[in-house]
């Protein structure tokens, strides 16, 4: 790995960012952080991970417009955060751990310790939430959560995606043959991808089911608002396509 590194020991790749010129613009958009590595436009932040846009974070991984987070990991648009793990969107969380201070919190999975959320899912100790299904041995008449398979995922969603004109990449689904990153995924997955899409959004089913198509990846959310050509690029190298 060809890393550049600043006085602060904050680092990033050249392989990450897809250029040394890329690489350096990414290194000099940060402010007052230290030992992060390839982090973007952050600003107060500590030992983090391929967050863009966060502040006052610590020991964060693949973040994006965070504030005040410590030991989070694949947040989105996070405030006041502590402690949480694996979390995705903050509008619809996602196994998360012994938070404090959400708010309009959606949507929610495998939660712990929370407060006043609703629609979640899986949760223990909860406080002043809402539609639980699988926080106690209560029956529940809530249809189970079923995330689809896709077999060769990344290949799959390449080989979909890199047709002519089936990418666009600033709206899920424009038409039948046109969907971003996260349709195309939903829709591969077939109806079982559109209920899980209904049953929360279209990026958190996308995650949902490249964790499922592939336990050892874990996608960056960020991905799915890259441009056309980065995002074409990325699931190009996924699928090991020369």
């Amino acid at each position: 790995m060809n890393w550049i590194e600043d006085a602060n020991g904050n680092r990033c790749s050249v392989e990450y960012w897809g250029s040394e010129e890329a690489a350096k613009r990414a290194l000099d958009s940060l402010v007052d952080c230290s030992r992060c590595s390839d982090c973007s436009r952050c600003s107060g932040c500590f030992d983090c991970s391929g967050c863009p846009g966060c502040s006052g974070c610590s020991r964060c991984t693949d973040c994006s417009d965070c504030s005040g987070c410590s030991g989070c990991s694949r947040c989105s648009r996070c405030s006041d955060c502590s402690r949480c793990s694996d979390c995705s969107g903050c509008s619809v969380c996602f196994r998360c751990s012994d938070c404090s201070d959400c708010s309009g919190c959606p949507g929610c999975s495998g939660c712990t310790d929370c407060s006043g959320c609703s629609v979640c899912s899986d949760c223990s100790r909860c406080t002043d939430c809402s539609d639980l299904e699988g926080a106690s041995p209560v029956g529940s008449t809530v249809e189970p959560i079923i995330v689809p398979v896709i077999p060769d995922i990344h290949k799959a969603v390449y080989a979909a995606a890199s047709q002519p004109k089936a990418l666009k990449m600033n709206s899920w689904h424009t038409c039948q043959n046109t969907h971003c990153r996260a349709g195309w995924v939903v829709t591969l997955a077939g109806a079982k991808g559109e209920r899980l899409e209904s049953r929360f959004d279209t990026l958190l089913a996308a995650m949902k089911i490249y964790d499922a198509s592939d336990p050892s990846f874990k996608i960056n959310p960020c991905r799915f608002f890259d441009d056309n050509e980065a995002a074409l690029e990325d699931m190009k190298r996924l699928a090991g396509v020369a």
